[in-house]
């Protein structure tokens, strides 16, 4: 991602850690060292060294929470060591600890994709209905994340939530007339080729809201079904392939790209519209627009717990996702309009943010979002199944040969 927030916070939480944890090793109580088919106490018999993986970028709305939990429990989680990865290779990396019969990460933290990629593959511990009763904060859900709940079976525990897009994003001073219609968009990027972007969708938040926004846009039979009934959907964009000369691998190589010129409408949401603008990635001048028939493809950050994590990691953690959820922590998830506005549960207003957070929607937020959350419909991403299948399909039609590797 460059030098933004996001990276930054990630790489320097991890040097931190890195220094107070240097008495030692983390040990195996974070992990795979002890019991993990046993009863989940309420508190585990020894404070744990908890291990984060992060697919999302879900530790910039969230790390404080957290951070904030482990200081005022010290005898729940002794420490906690965080680490990113791409959404792609989140799979690969869970499956090869549990074959190792090692499951050092004892929680992560996914958007959609991965959530998805590891029910597909089985690796995520049931958490509900079982230990329902110890997340109260669920019962508080806003309505649309309730939804995004929903979606993730009983392996996943939404924890952030926003509308997402799929929203277009370009420099007025470049665009003077941006595109307000799916054929509109198809006819600059032929007018302008390389001009329009998205990212992979398996690894852009921005490019699987557009691919999964397409269908309502375009009138498709069946919008949650990519293999039968997106036949507008798949045509539109093989169409479009023909004027993009390469997808990045990620969202954050498209808003570079915005900024300095060699892209002219990208895809965005209303998080990546925001957040890089208040990082300076892009032009505070920087507008959005939407498409003609346009319904918000919401989404949600989630934490899943592998497979193998031992009793004593399955309770820390759940008392770790308690706390997230409770309205005072989620007011820290409006973080700098990274995924506007960021909380999942009702009663969470600005005036409940952190000030700096109140300063940053204040001054890069947008006025019309609040209509167009109002007066749009929202709708819940593809399942599991269905949204690896769209996938695997963009990536071998569509993409194949154009992802470019960041």
């Amino acid at each position: 991602m460059g030098i933004t927030r996001r990276s930054a916070l990630i790489a320097a939480a991890s040097s931190l850690l890195t220094v107070t944890a240097a008495c030692g090793a983390p040990d195996n109580s974070g992990g795979s060292g002890g019991n993990s088919d046993g009863e989940v106490p309420d508190k585990p018999k020894k404070a744990v060294a908890l291990n984060i993986l992060d697919v999302a970028g879900n530790l910039q709305l969230t790390q404080g929470m957290i951070d904030e939990f482990v200081k005022k429990n010290p005898d729940v989680i002794s420490r906690v060591t965080y680490s990113k990865s791409p959404a792609p290779e989140l799979v690969g990396k869970i499956k090869a600890q549990q074959n190792a019969d090692r499951v050092d990460i004892g929680l992560v933290l996914t958007g959609v994709d991965g959530l998805a990629a590891g029910i597909d593959q089985g690796l995520w511990l049931d958490v509900l209905p079982k230990f329902q009763s110890r997340l109260t904060g669920m019962n508080n859900y806003l309505a649309p994340a309730a939804a995004m709940q929903k979606l993730a079976g009983n392996a996943g525990v939404t924890v952030t939530y926003y509308p997402s897009g799929p929203l277009l994003e370009y420099l007025p001073a470049t665009v003077a007339t941006p595109p307000t219609s799916a054929d509109q968009l198809l006819a600059y990027a032929k007018a302008h080729p390389g001009k329009v972007q998205y990212a992979r969708p398996s690894n852009s938040g921005p490019g699987r809201t557009f691919l999964m926004g397409l269908p309502y846009i375009l009138g498709d039979k069946d919008p949650k079904d990519p293999v039968n009934g997106w036949e507008k959907t798949w045509a539109y964009l093989k169409e479009l392939n023909q004027y993009v000369d390469y997808y990045p691998s990620g969202t954050t190589e498209t808003m570079k790209n915005l900024a300095n010129g060699s892209a002219h409408v990208i895809a965005s949401t209303t998080g990546w519209d925001i957040n890089p603008r208040v990082l300076g990635t892009v032009p505070k001048e920087a507008k959005v627009t939407s498409l003609q028939g346009f319904h918000w493809v919401t989404d949600a950050h989630y934490a899943v717990i592998p497979k193998g994590a031992s009793t004593d990691t399955q309770a820390a953690v759940l008392a770790l996702l308690a706390f997230m959820l409770t309205p005072q922590q989620q007011a820290k998830a409006y973080d700098d309009g990274y995924f506007y506005p960021g909380p999942a549960v009702q009663g969470v207003n600005l005036s409940d943010a952190p000030q700096k957070s109140q300063d940053a929607i204040r001054d890069y937020g947008r006025p019309e979002y609040e209509s167009l959350i109002a007066n749009n419909p929202t709708e819940v991403p593809l399942d599991a199944k269905a949204l690896v299948a769209a996938f695997d399909r963009w990536d071998r039609e569509i993409g194949s040969g154009k992802v470019k590797q960041g």
